[in-house]
């Protein structure tokens, strides 16, 4: 069984068990957290169910790992023979969750 997700703007497909890099959240390490805005469900034998854009009463449970921040990429902007140069890096927050359980609507 496997669910897709959004959060942070983005959709992710998730399945129980699994450990997912999502954007950060307002949650310490070991919380709870209820994803509730869920895309479709499917199991393994039976058609998915979709949702419009969201299954009513669909939710996905998980716990917070971890938090922590990727790598820093760097960014440069440059205008030749103009002495314009710039750079800045920046560094994304994310949260680790492991997906504890999913329910369909």
């Amino acid at each position: 069984m496997y669910a897709v997700i959004e959060t942070g703007g983005k959709q992710y497909r998730v399945s129980k068990g699994d450990v997912v890099r999502i954007e950060k959240l307002e949650a310490e390490a070991g919380a709870s957290v209820e994803f509730d805005r869920v895309l479709l469900v499917a199991k393994d034998d039976a058609a998915p169910v979709l949702g419009t854009p969201f299954l009513k009463g669909g939710k996905v449970t998980g716990t917070v790992k971890g938090l922590g921040r990727h790598d820093k990429i760097f960014i440069f902007k440059m205008r030749r023979r103009k002495n314009y140069r710039r750079r800045a890096g920046h560094r994304q927050s994310y949260t680790d969750v492991q997906i504890t359980g999913i329910q369909a609507g």
